[in-house]
């Protein structure tokens, strides 16, 4: 999910309807606002153009497809504040690439291409300052085991609902992306930008 923060409030945005309502349900007694849009369309969920303090996007990069970084980077910047931050949280490769792993697209996310340090950069490029880049893709193996063993520990409670094919489909999936992590082919990044520059720099969190 992309979402933005403005003041006290959290304006997030998502194109799955059912996470939308999930996002809802979840955060009714919160001042969060979700709306059903496509980044994109920023008028859809922020007609006043109003500046924000923040800009997060988690997990979504990997999905607008290597035509549309720059999309992303541009739109991410036109509505930040002048001292605000982006933070874009993303999967990465070690290799640019424009093609897509054929298994991965067919059966669990079409369309889906790992951006490389050299295509986010060129994105970057004339939007943003790369105030901080974090990578801790060697511990995202565990976290993808821990995944796998909940998943092979609730089997009995899905398989009324699931066939065996999805069982050794999801299992296959689970356990190649932690190889994936585990050999470092893949990593994770936490990138901070801002628009101009923090005066003083800004100091990382790890």
């Amino acid at each position: 999910m992309d979402g933005v923060a403005l003041q006290n409030m959290l304006t997030a945005v998502n194109i799955s309807e059912a996470q939308v309502n999930y996002a809802k349900e979840m955060s009714k007694d919160l001042p969060v606002t979700v709306h059903l849009a496509d980044y994109r369309d920023v008028h859809a969920y922020n007609p006043d153009h109003k500046l924000f303090d923040k800009v997060v996007s988690i997990g979504m990069c990997e999905h607008v497809g290597y035509k549309n970084y720059k999309t992303l980077m541009k739109i991410a910047s036109a509505n930040l504040k002048k001292q605000g931050l982006f933070l874009l949280h993303s999967i990465g490769g070690n290799k640019t690439t424009t093609q897509i792993e054929p298994w991965i697209n067919k059966y669990i996310f079409p369309g889906a291409i790992l951006p490389s340090i050299q295509g986010l950069g060129k994105a970057m490029e004339t939007n943003f300052v790369m105030e901080d880049w974090h990578n801790f893709g060697c511990n995202y193996d565990k976290t993808l085991m821990a995944w796998y063993q909940n998943f092979i520990s609730n089997w009995d409670k899905l398989k009324n609902r699931y066939d065996e094919n999805f069982y050794r489909m999801w299992e296959y999936y689970l356990l190649c992306c932690a190889a994936v992590f585990r050999s470092r082919k893949a990593q994770l990044w936490q990138i901070v930008l801002s628009n101009d520059g923090l005066p003083g720099g800004y100091e990382s969190v790890r």
